[in-house]
């Protein structure tokens, strides 16, 4: 039996954490573009908003290697509703308490909300039930005792 640390496969840390750099690199090149028109919260929504589509197939067909389906994607981006809560709290934080930049602050937001992310949208997206072995790799075959015949 597993301790703590085997409960989360390291594979979907690993793709979870690429994804992650992929969805924060399209979120800032919304954010950057909009920030210029928008004040700065109205574009961190958009662009928010917008990488979260992006997310969702990344991390279905690439982190958990299961199926797109609606149920998942409407489920989703209510998961995030905590994700972005814990960004949203940490812009105003960084940037209202703290008085740091805004164009700087939603990647630190960003890196707060990191473990929140991956424990909500495993839960929603991994299939119920399914083991946790890597799905691109077989499974090794059962070590048997004795001599084959």
């Amino acid at each position: 039996m597993g301790g703590p640390a085997a409960a989360v496969p390291w594979w979907q840390v690993v793709r979870f954490t690429a994804v992650g750099v992929v969805n924060t690199a399209t979120f800032y090149a919304c954010y950057l573009p909009l920030h210029r028109l928008l004040p700065y919260f109205a574009a961190y929504t958009a662009g928010f908003v917008l990488s979260l589509v992006g997310s969702f197939f990344l991390n279905t067909y690439f982190t958990y290697r299961t199926r797109p389906t609606w149920r998942k994607f409407l489920l989703f981006p209510l998961t995030q509703v905590t994700n972005y809560a814990v960004q949203s709290a940490g812009l105003v934080a960084l940037v209202s308490w703290l008085g740091m930049d805004s164009v700087a602050a939603p990647l630190a937001a960003a890196l707060l909300a990191l473990p929140v992310t991956f424990l909500v949208s495993r839960r929603i997206l991994r299939p119920p039930g399914r083991p946790d072995a890597a799905p691109d790799r077989p499974e090794p075959p059962p070590v048997r005792s004795g001599r084959s015949a």
